[in-house]
């Protein structure tokens, strides 16, 4: 819609002094002369809004002019950009969060931001599927405000123990929420869903004062996976099936070009039984070639799912 679009072109300014249109069209996703249209229209309804043409111009608010359209004290923006809404990774929430960022005062608009690089979103995670992740309320206060946490965890090799924790930031990564905190000076990872109990306690987290989320998730991720044992299987996968596969793996090595609707691909699993799980529910679009363990495996499954499916009609009659 164009009103949200002329929103979204008026907050980016405010918050950015100053961006060229072909840096609004990307942001926005449109054309350029989109941008420009919008960009009058803006000037048109009494925005004062103006053009510097030639090398390093743009698109600029007039010095001083701001705009509050929220009215968001400084705890209601922290709480919104801590959601745990299904649609974090929309765009809409995107331009909601530019929204709330550049409308708050600018005393806050520091602190806010501050809070917004401790929660990150991604596509791709340690791990599959999703489990239910009770505590991750606390755990975002305990994030956002700085402050440490006793926890009782389970590791996936070990039984429940009880931790003091610094939380350090939360990654919210293959559809799971994963905890980054320090313990004994050590920043560990630690999957949200395997929390049995969080109390936030009444004392300051002792952490970095900036964090880089990505850099520290790509790196706890990749020392988890080099972790475990490792199988490589070798297959045939129609494109259709190739994500879905590729997202239950532990990482994927090639993936060649297509061949009559197939690609070869080849992908690493934690276990026998993983690869096997993982290439049954991607059946039939995904056939193992090698190693042979795991086509026998994926053969007597096969055998035994068509047996279990045929003895219903024999006992019918």
């Amino acid at each position: 819609m164009r009103a949200d679009r002329l929103l979204a072109i008026l907050m980016l300014l405010q918050h950015r002094s100053q961006l060229t249109a072909d840096e609004i069209a990307a942001e926005l996703e449109v054309s350029r002369r989109t941008v420009l249209r919008d960009v009058e229209a803006l000037s048109a309804s009494g925005v004062p809004v103006y053009t510097d043409r030639g090398r390093g111009g743009g698109i600029r608010l007039i010095a001083g002019y701001r705009t509050d359209l929220t009215g968001l004290t400084l705890l209601e923006a922290k709480a919104l950009m801590s959601s745990t809404s299904g649609h974090v990774t929309s765009p809409a929430f995107a331009s909601a969060m530019r929204k709330v960022s550049a409308a708050l005062p600018e005393p806050h608009r520091a602190e806010a931001s501050r809070a917004a690089q401790r929660i990150l979103v991604r596509p791709d995670g340690f791990a599959w599927p999703r489990m239910p992740e009770p505590h991750l309320g606390d755990l975002q206060r305990a994030v956002i405000d700085g402050i440490r946490v006793r926890a009782r965890y389970r590791s996936r090799t070990a039984d429940a123990v009880d931790r003091v924790l610094d939380p350090v930031g939360l990654v919210y990564a293959g559809d799971r929420w994963y905890l980054l905190a320090r313990r004994n000076d050590i920043e560990r990872t630690y999957r949200v869903s395997r929390f049995e109990s969080v109390t936030v306690l009444a004392e300051p987290a002792q952490r970095p004062a900036d964090v880089d989320l990505e850099a520290a998730f790509l790196a706890h991720r990749s020392s988890f996976r080099t972790s475990l044992p490792v199988v490589t299987v070798s297959c045939v996968v129609r494109a259709d099936t190739w994500e879905k596969l590729s997202r239950r793996a532990v990482r994927t090595i090639d993936y060649d070009d297509e061949v009559d609707g197939w690609h070869r691909a080849e992908l690493e699993f934690s276990s026998d039984q993983h690869a096997v799980g993982s290439l049954w529910a991607a059946a039939p679009g995904a056939v193992a070639l090698a190693p042979q363990r795991i086509r026998d495996a994926l053969a007597d499954r096969s055998v035994a799912a068509a047996a279990a499916y045929g003895r219903p009609r024999s006992l019918a009659r």
